[in-house]
């Protein structure tokens, strides 16, 4: 926490002489509609919005206390999305008599869900608060989960048969789905005016990490008092259940300590800011702007299909998340029916990936602060294609039980905490400000369009007796790998290439030995190396 608060400091300290853009925080808020008045926990501030102009910002105690509040309310929220969605939820539809094609609908309804992101993000934009619109869609989408409660106890008391409830349960999870879809522009857009840029990488790190840490522990006590619960697991569940809305009810009040943004005021001083802009421009003097807000401000004027950049990151998102979907809804499943492990040994193994995602989140979210978020993604997504081949190997003897399954949940815990928060960061640096709402939208619907498809083709392959997951798995593995090949061609202000990682990042014997191989492998005849800043840089090498 020390860290996050010492970059909040240097944030929100007076501005130093420089020309560098990081050095002037000043011109990041100056898009920026804030409370007027400051009351906390009172919805009075939160509609009395106005711009923040010239060498006003807001004050270093607004933003820890937002900060504060968000990584209470994404704690707490952790533990009821853990119950609702995931291992849990899956052994009680299976324990309803659900096989692999309702099972792969627990995935491919959150994609769907999320084409209605464009449509929430333009509902969004018509409010003048983003905290009492996520606030009332969060709050119905977590209060909906109290009816299949109720119809697991109708179903124990034979009012319900096992079908009517597993339909019940999937109408409820559409539903939560779609409001939490309506809900995610508005909540993105709302985070990207509260986190500071360069403390996005470890704040986000942070709050992740946490939420894993309440993961962690939720995860393995529900599974324990599920399949210890004297009226059975589904009984067990229902119990489990209702605890759950309860706690993700209560952390939607820490909201309540977060500034609020209205969106009406943002649009008016984009607006201000574009007319201002292109005066300057016309009287040929420059702005005060950064270099990242001049460079995306035709962007946003022009929209996102003239952005070649952002194109190209929607079609890697869209081969990955394809890619990842066909094989990713399945691994509990294929613990769970075709090595038939008890249910307490596959929470505890997701008690494992948590546990990496929480030991590994806050070093991705350092290193990609120091190098940018594209290095780290490819980098973990090499080792995300090469994890469904690995399971080819599982079965249920003991060194699978006791050695290799732990190892896989493990590595896929550090990876997936690397792209989870890169993928986040990547898209609020690429998306300009005055559309970060439409951008953010655009994304989560190519990814849901995607992300359904893979669970569609892998639920349907699944069922054939000729095909099976073991198949699904290595074409899943083959298109993670492919879908790597887009991600090259995204650029990304921040981001270090392979050149410049050698230059900076190795020990100078390192660097000068991979230089010179990287010399070797080019067919180049000579190679200067000339010393920048106590680093070797070398000429004539391109990576």
């Amino acid at each position: 926490m020390s860290s996050v608060q010492a970059a909040i400091a240097a944030y929100t300290a007076p501005s130093q002489a420089s020309s560098s853009p990081e050095a002037q925080p000043a011109d990041r808020s100056k898009a920026v509609g804030f409370p007027s008045a400051e009351v906390v926990g009172s919805r009075r501030s939160l509609s009395t919005c106005s711009a923040l102009g010239g060498e006003d910002r807001l004050p270093k105690s607004d933003i820890k206390r937002s900060l504060k509040a968000s990584t209470l309310d994404g704690t707490f929220s952790a533990v009821f999305e853990n119950i609702v969605r995931g291992v849990l939820i899956g052994n009680f539809l299976l324990g309803l008599g659900a096989g692999a094609f309702e099972v792969g609908l627990l995935s491919s309804i959150p994609m769907v869900a999320h084409l209605l992101q464009p449509l929430g993000a333009y509902f969004s934009e018509k409010t003048t608060s983003r905290h009492l619109y996520c606030f009332w869609i969060y709050g119905l989408s977590r209060a909906l989960w109290l009816l299949p409660a109720a119809g697991i106890f109708a179903f124990t008391h034979g009012r319900i048969d096992a079908h009517g409830l597993t339909l019940l349960t999937m109408a409820v999870l559409t539903l939560s789905n779609v409001l939490d879809s309506i809900g995610c522009a508005s909540w993105m857009s709302w985070m990207a005016v509260l986190v500071p840029t360069r403390l996005r990488g470890r704040y986000f790190s942070l709050r992740r990490s946490l939420s894993s840490l309440a993961a962690l522990l939720t995860i393995p006590i529900g599974g324990w008092l599920v399949s210890s619960w004297r009226g059975g697991e589904i009984e067990g569940y229902g119990i489990v259940l209702i605890m759950a809305v309860l706690i993700g009810l209560g952390s939607l009040c820490f909201q309540f300590w977060m500034r609020d943004v209205n969106p009406q005021v943002e649009a008016d001083t984009h607006r201000l800011e574009a007319d201002t802009h292109q005066l300057s421009e016309s009287a040929g003097k420059p702005t005060d702007d950064s270099a990242q807000s001049q460079s995306n401000k035709p962007l946003a004027a022009a929209g996102i299909f003239c952005d070649r950049n952002f194109l190209t990151l929607l079609l890697f998102l869209g081969l990955w998340t394809f890619g990842l979907n066909l094989s990713a809804p399945f691994f509990n499943f294929y613990l769970l029916s075709s090595l038939s492990i008890d249910v307490q040994w596959v929470t505890l193994y997701g008690g494992l990936v948590y546990g990496a995602f929480l030991l590994t989140i806050m070093l991705w979210g350092r290193l990609a602060d120091r190098i940018g978020n594209r290095p780290v993604l490819m980098l973990n997504g090499l080792l995300m294609a090469v994890l469904p081949l690995l399971w080819l190997y599982t079965d249920s003897s003991s060194l699978s039980l006791w050695l290799l399954l732990p190892l896989l949940h493990s590595l896929q815990g550090g990876t997936v905490a690397a792209l989870d928060l890169c993928l986040s960061n990547i898209q609020l640096e690429l998306a300009p400000r005055a559309k970060q709402s439409s951008y953010f939208a655009i994304a989560a619907a190519v990814i849901g369009i995607t992300g359904a498809l893979g669970v569609t083709v892998g639920s349907v392959l699944a069922e054939l007796p000729s095909f099976g997951l073991p198949a699904i798995f290595v074409i899943s593995a083959l298109m993670r790998f492919a879908s790597l090949i887009p991600l090259c061609f995204v650029q990304e202000t921040r981001s270090l290439s392979i050149r410049q990682l050698v230059q900076r990042k190795l020990p100078k014997p390192l660097s000068m030995a991979f230089a010179t191989l990287l010399h070797v492998l080019s067919g180049r005849e000579t190679l200067v190396i000339k010393e920048q800043n106590g680093q070797p840089a070398y000429e004539g090498i391109q990576c």
